[in-house]
């Protein structure tokens, strides 16, 4: 089986990289723009004729986009995170038809919950941030193409290598800098809100039985870890995990999403049903997992771009 991924040098397409690698009966192929990628795509310049030419020439079984961007301005995320998923979709149907896509879009699709309910994939979205749209349209323009195509809506992402850009990544690297003494003060924002966090090894067996799995599959699943966290316990272990002895200081407000969306929980039953996965990892190892790779890749293979 072979199979092409996108984005396999970002946080989660590391992941999914290793896991691809272990897997027995498939020949594993990088895309993106680094020299190291097996072959070269660039899904913010390729049109979808120069896209299904380099498909056509790989002939992918199977092709797993975890290509994109969390950050930057309105126009950067809507490149990355809109025209991307598009022109993947038109050169697959070009050049690939046959081949399963498995796209990987985020539980900020969704906005705000009603009430404390974990959310299904029948949920309203509405996305409050820029980050959201983009992905909530590179989800419809995937989920309404005419491919053999699966969007695996993952929720708050931690293990080795999570990036300073959120929260647990961004923890881990102020701890560090804070040292372990008892005067050392970690400030971060207001901690109140609850996050559903998913290991990023769980999230890469989740795009394993997505890729593997027999026909036909709903076009969006979640994965998360199906409980909402208080981010201030995510903290708090991080920093017993790191032998922190100082103090957590919550100083003003947190981020505006925080704000907006207090509370946020995946209703994973589908994926169970669809794909036979449930989460493997505590929140306590993925955390482990954070803080022993410090601030190594989780899994230098060849080239690609940030992932989503």
């Amino acid at each position: 089986m072979r199979i092409l991924l996108l984005g396999s040098t970002g946080f989660l397409g590391a992941h999914v990289a290793e896991r691809f690698d272990a897997l027995r009966g498939a020949r594993l192929l990088t895309g993106g723009r680094s020299p190291a990628a097996d072959v070269p795509v660039d899904l913010a310049a390729d049109s979808a004729r120069q896209l299904a030419k380099t498909l056509a020439s790989v002939a992918p079984d199977a092709v797993v986009n975890c290509a994109g961007a969390t950050g930057g301005d309105p126009v950067a995320l809507a490149e990355a995170n809109v025209r991307g998923p598009a022109v993947l979709c038109a050169a697959i149907g070009l050049a690939c038809p046959s081949a399963r896509l498995v796209h990987l879009g985020s539980a900020a699709e969704y906005g705000p919950a009603t009430g404390r309910v974990p959310t299904a994939e029948s949920a309203a979205t509405r996305p409050l941030t820029a980050y959201g749209a983009t992905k909530l349209a590179g989800t419809v323009t995937v989920s309404a193409s005419a491919l053999d195509a699966l969007v695996l809506r993952v929720g708050n992402p931690v293990g080795a290598g999570a990036p300073a850009a959120g929260l647990p990544g961004r923890v881990a690297r102020l701890l560090r800098e804070a040292g372990p003494g008892p005067d050392a003060v970690l400030p971060l924002g207001d901690l109140s809100a609850y996050r559903d966090f998913v290991d990023a090894r769980d999230v890469a067996r989740a795009v394993e039985r997505a890729v593997t799995a027999a026909a036909p599959l709903p076009r969006v699943l979640n994965i998360g870890g199906g409980d909402a966290v208080p981010v201030r316990r995510l903290v708090r272990t991080l920093a017993d995990i790191a032998g922190f002895a100082g103090r957590v200081e919550e100083r003003g407000a947190g981020s505006a999403r925080s704000e907006q969306v207090s509370w946020q929980c995946s209703d994973i039953s589908a994926a169970r049903e669809a794909l036979g996965w449930r989460p493997s990892h505590t929140l306590e190892g993925s955390l482990a997992a954070l803080w022993a790779a410090g601030d190594r890749p989780a899994y230098p293979r060849g080239g690609g771009e940030p992932a989503s």
